[in-house]
């Protein structure tokens, strides 16, 4: 079973230990395998005035990732930040922050700028937890310029500090909300590699 969710929700969703104790708040999201995948997350302290933490969440050491937290085995699990992003890193990620980033077709078509990043998150034993669609701000191209829509993307992706690319036929594929968005993504994914 899957869900789908923003990854602008999970900013300040609690750390939890099995044993309940309140670890720490999601901060960032960490992005690894060419932004294809979350790697983990940077975290900060919690309540109030609570600041960024040196430790950081590998994606591999959630036990799950709920609506109301996020839940870990205990705080051994947690990582010095730099292992957390030089994995990242090494694994292919950008480690930049692709909000704001133009979404280009591969026809060089611009269809808008990133509001927010949409996941899909494997529940139980498997564990994964991957990009799959962009929501962006639409440009003319779309027909709906200025309104927030859901695009999918392939299983790899092509990320920089400035563009996103996409396959052209991904605008065929927008969705306005996560209802039947990962159907989108699904089919969208299955024409790529029919087309190939």
């Amino acid at each position: 079973m899957t869900r789908l969710m923003r990854t602008s929700k999970l900013a300040k969703r609690p750390v939890v230990t099995m044993g309940g104790e309140d670890v720490a708040q999601i901060k960032d999201v960490v992005y690894a395998a060419g932004g294809g995948q979350v790697g983990g997350f940077t975290l900060a302290g919690r309540g109030l005035f609570a600041g960024p933490l040196k430790k950081a969440l590998a994606w591999t050491s959630v036990a799950s990732l709920g609506a109301d937290a996020v839940m870990i085995a205990d705080e051994d699990v947690l990582e010095s930040t730099e292992a957390v992003l030089d994995r990242s890193a090494s694994s292919g990620g950008s480690g930049g922050n692709v909000l704001g980033s133009q979404v280009l077709t591969d026809a060089g078509v611009d269809l808008g700028k990133v509001v927010d990043v949409i996941i899909e998150v494997s529940q139980g034993g498997s564990g994964q937890c991957d990009v799959v669609g962009y929501e962006i701000e639409a440009s003319e191209a779309l027909g709906s310029s200025g309104t927030d829509v859901l695009i999918p993307l392939p299983d790899t992706i092509s990320v920089s500090g400035e563009h996103l690319i996409v396959p052209a036929s991904a605008k065929d594929f927008v969705g306005h909300d996560l209802a039947g968005f990962g159907a989108a993504v699904e089919q969208f994914r299955a024409q790529l590699k029919a087309d190939r």
